[in-house]
């Protein structure tokens, strides 16, 4: 994920060193441990490893063991290879703090059998991002139309995720494109999954063409607030927290171990496998840093 070279580089959320960073794992559980009664050993799943949370390097990835909370764990089924599915955790609950908790867009929890749409329709900047591509299928499952970005190469990817309209973020006139096709709409707000000033900007001016104002959920904190926009940080962990373990409870336990289940819910973007072994976790990082597109950059163990 980006934000373990962002954390290895600026020292962002630690107190403590050393540490061990990775939020996304999957593999064979090896050990349970009281009271946990929804799995055993020799189950195959991913986790979104909470060490960041914990400040307890026991609870991150980039090991070959990690201790994980159930609350983050969901079983895959034996179709899924642990090199496909493993691009999704931490992404998976990133989006449900943003799409579903009650200080972001407070959507309705998603559901496996789609909810017919009712006319209301958020943006999602960044639809091929590990982030935006989780949380367009996810917010399609709530029953909301989705407006996305990506470039043109992407499109069809975004499109095959469950947006309804997707733009070249690169575009001269894509926020004046995005505005006329929201003004059409019951438009309740944004989800930024990319967070760095030139989609803070796009979408600052989108909301002045719309003269409106609606919740905006980024992945990173923004420092450029308006009358009208005003980004707010989403917290993964959030989904697991008062006032909103209701979230996780349905997306960890149910929606997602259904949806991969019945094949509903698909794990992009796609998995590049750029290592074998711990050693070679830095060089994929350090590759991460360099930029991928509609990629995710894993490493086995």
């Amino acid at each position: 994920n980006p934000v373990d070279w962002k954390i290895q580089t600026h020292g962002r959320y630690l107190s403590e060193y050393p540490f061990i960073l990775g939020e996304d794992a999957a593999g064979f559980v090896e050990h349970v441990g009281a009271g946990v009664t929804r799995f055993k050993k020799g189950d195959r799943v991913i986790a979104h490893c909470h060490g960041l949370m914990t400040k307890d390097p026991a609870n991150s990835a980039f090991q070959s063991y990690t201790v994980v909370t159930d609350s983050l764990v969901s079983p895959i089924p034996d179709s899924m290879a642990f090199e496909e599915v493993v691009v999704l955790p931490l992404a998976i609950s990133t989006a449900c703090a943003g799409l579903f908790t009650k200080d972001h867009l407070n959507l309705p929890l998603p559901s496996v059998k789609k909810p017919a749409k009712e006319g209301k329709t958020i943006l999602i900047w960044g639809g091929a991002s590990s982030v935006g591509a989780t949380a367009i299928q996810l917010a399609a499952a709530s029953g909301v139309a989705v407006i996305s970005t990506a470039s043109p190469a992407n499109h069809e990817l975004v499109e095959s995720l469950g947006a309804d309209l997707v733009f070249d973020y690169k575009s001269p006139t894509v926020v004046e494109d995005i505005a006329t096709a929201l003004e059409k709409t019951d438009f309740i707000g944004v989800y930024d999954a990319i967070s760095e000033d030139a989609s803070f900007d796009a979408v600052s001016a989108i909301l002045d063409r719309l003269d409106k104002k609606v919740p905006v959920a980024s992945v990173l904190p923004g420092n450029k607030t308006t009358e009208r926009f005003s980004p707010n940080y989403v917290v993964a962990f959030a989904i697991i927290q008062e006032p909103n373990q209701h979230v996780g409870e349905w997306i960890w336990k149910r929606f997602i171990p259904e949806a991969l289940e019945s094949g509903s819910f698909q794990a992009k973007p796609d998995a590049l496998v750029s290592g074998y072994g711990l050693k070679d976790i830095q060089g994929a990082m350090d590759k991460q840093r360099k930029g991928v597109s509609a990629k995710k950059i894993v490493v086995t163990l």
